[in-house]
């Protein structure tokens, strides 16, 4: 039997907060913690058969698990992000196929946006919740002159191939295993899952999304995010679908 587990990091220390809250996986939205969000979505869901809830000390784990989905495992997070994800999937039994990531600091997921996900991924083995950039994104780059003067240079980007990450970000559980194990093998820095999967030369397939699906990171989001819960109030809609880049 194939079997789909979801890891929910909440571990990140929200230095970026600069004080603003004591924890933000545990600050109050719409009346909920926005923890609560993105565990209540995949409760709704319904494609997860285990959770792997990655905390961050004592304290907080005890706040979180008022609102876990079940069944649930807690497992301590590691120093960075990808110590967490990897301390998770150690977590994981042997009969888990299917792994979703989520960084609960992106609190406005949908239900239907994770069932889309699950289906990619039992075809596809690597998908990523994204969205389109649209801002006019460049390069910048300071070279040293011979005169020992910064030469400072911009590069537009070609923003019609440009994605914005988000989570979930969903594997089949054999290859983000193998991702994970040749990231610390090489001692490689990372900044989200697809990366990982990136060095293996697999391919990854996007779900664009074209919902707000901001992360909180700092105070001044709270506000933004605020307002999307309450205005949406997590409506259903149809999403438009890409199960490959268009690249």
């Amino acid at each position: 039997m194939s079997r789909t587990a979801a890891i929910l990091l909440a571990a990140g220390s929200g230095s970026r907060m600069a004080g603003a809250v004591a924890d933000k996986v545990l600050v109050p939205l719409a009346g909920r913690p926005v923890f609560a969000h993105s565990a209540a979505a995949f409760m709704q869901s319904a494609i997860a058969d285990l959770y792997v809830i990655v905390f961050r000390d004592q304290r907080q784990m005890m706040e979180l698990s008022a609102y876990a989905p079940t069944p649930s495992v807690l497992v301590r997070g590691g120093r960075e992000r990808q110590d967490s994800v990897s301390q998770a999937l150690a977590a994981l039994p042997a009969d888990i196929r299917h792994v979703f990531i989520h960084d609960c600091a992106r609190p406005l997921i949908r239900p239907e946006q994770l069932v889309a996900l699950h289906k990619i991924v039992r075809r596809e083995h690597a998908v990523v919740l994204a969205h389109r950039v649209v801002d006019t994104i460049k390069e910048h780059r300071v070279l040293i002159s011979p005169k020992g003067r910064d030469d400072s240079r911009l590069r537009t980007l070609d923003r019609a191939r440009l994605w914005a990450m988000e989570t979930p970000q969903v594997f089949s559980r054999e290859l983000i295993a193998r991702a994970y194990a040749r990231v610390g093998a090489r001692g490689l820095q990372i900044t989200d899952d697809a990366q990982a999967v990136e060095q293996l030369g697999h391919p990854i397939a996007l779900l664009e999304n074209q919902h707000p699906n901001p992360k909180l990171t700092t105070a001044a989001d709270l506000a933004y995010l605020e307002f999307l819960v309450t205005l949406n109030d997590r409506p259903p809609a149809a999403h438009s679908l890409s199960s490959r880049p268009p690249f």
